[in-house]
């Protein structure tokens, strides 16, 4: 027992409190700062690893108990900040300037809603506090300006010292870069290989993200050229793998899966988008329209986390068409639930990526 109360003691009672996903103190991670004393008053910053903590309240909570057995103390403020940790450089692979971590939602086959995963995960951290862009990477078929309500945006091109820059779109709390906003909308993409490597390389170095937390980059499906020139011209904070629980979809995803792995990209985990159909009209009724238990199995087998299944929902498509995902237009509804909890815990694996890597 402490016979002080300073804040040398508040440091040593909070030594046992543990990042539940880092499993780290968080005196020895740094994340207690400011301690003070006034009387038995005792104040201190907790420093989060990401504005998108999904386990905020608990640690907080054990915070406040830990301290609380000290003598003498009578109240405990904790106030919440978030420091995003910086990914680790890698030899030969240059990071964006300003970007703390860049993150791939890929998929081994088109139609599985990797844009509708991709649009609304980066829209629920940005929700969070979080600095987020989205890098529309399906350069044959760029849909997000349209899911984020940019289908009619245009981007600015800046001279500078330095060459030409791109100043992304922004929306809903996003900044956007995309084919969409230098083409028609009629208008094929009919490029081979080193055009695509170029235009991503562009998107990545000659646009004005600024300050980051997040880089999301919409990948196109399959493991392609995009997929090879992102994951050799930068360091990667890691890949999300989004399918149904369709055989089919199943069958690509682990081939997706298995490119990232064999590139040194962690695989965060996979997402089971479509995961059953819950009708308008009777919400409490679901269907299991393209199979069930498929994503789960499929991540057991491979030994990677299932992130999270969203169901299929008419809103959420409404949401896309319109330009207000669904994390925005009907936050309470069982998608966008999915989807902001998908959120928060690929941000919690970024960190424990970053800081254990």
């Amino acid at each position: 027992m402490y016979d002080v109360l300073d804040s040398r003691s508040v440091l040593e009672v909070l030594r046992p409190v543990q990042d539940p996903e880092l499993r780290k103190s968080l005196v020895e991670l740094n994340m207690i700062r400011n301690v003070k004393i006034d009387g038995g008053k005792v104040s201190l910053t907790l420093v989060l690893t990401t504005p998108a903590c999904p386990l905020r309240e608990f640690i907080v909570e054990d915070c406040e108990k830990a301290v609380k057995k000290l003598p003498g103390v009578t109240e405990v403020k904790v106030e919440v900040t978030a420091e995003t940790p910086q990914q680790k450089s890698v030899p030969d692979r240059n990071g964006v300037p300003g970007v703390k971590n860049i993150l791939a939602v890929s998929s081994g086959k088109g139609g599985v809603g990797k844009s509708t995963v991709a649009v609304n995960v980066a829209v629920a951290l940005a929700q969070t506090g979080a600095k987020v862009g989205l890098l529309d990477a399906d350069i044959y078929g760029p849909n997000d300006p349209t899911m984020l309500g940019l289908g009619d945006a245009q981007i600015t091109v800046r001279s500078t010292e330095k060459g030409e820059v791109l100043e992304p779109a922004f929306n809903h709390g996003v900044k956007l870069v995309s084919m969409g906003f230098l083409i028609d909308k009629d208008q094929p993409v009919i490029w081979r290989g080193p055009m695509l490597n170029g235009v991503i390389r562009q998107f990545l170095y000659q646009v004005e993200w600024g300050e980051l937390d997040y880089l999301i980059v919409d990948m196109p499906p399959g493991t392609g050229d995009a997929q090879l020139t992102l994951t050799q011209a930068v360091p990667m904070a890691g890949a999300v793998i989004v399918t149904t629980p369709q055989t089919v979809a199943l069958l690509d995803a682990r081939k997706g899966l298995r490119m990232f792995q064999q590139m040194n990209v962690p695989v965060l985990g996979i997402v089971e988008n479509m995961s059953y159909f819950i009708p308008p009209d009777m919400p409490d009724k679901q269907y299991d329209i393209f199979g069930s238990g498929g994503g789960s199995k499929t991540a057991n087998e491979l030994g990677v986390p299932l992130l999270g299944c969203v169901p299929l929902e008419i809103s959420t498509r409404v949401g896309g068409d319109s330009g207000v995902p669904i994390v925005v237009a009907e936050p309470d509804s069982a998608s966008a639930k999915a989807l902001k909890a998908i959120a928060l815990a690929i941000a919690g694996k970024v960190s424990v990526v970053a800081l254990t890597a």
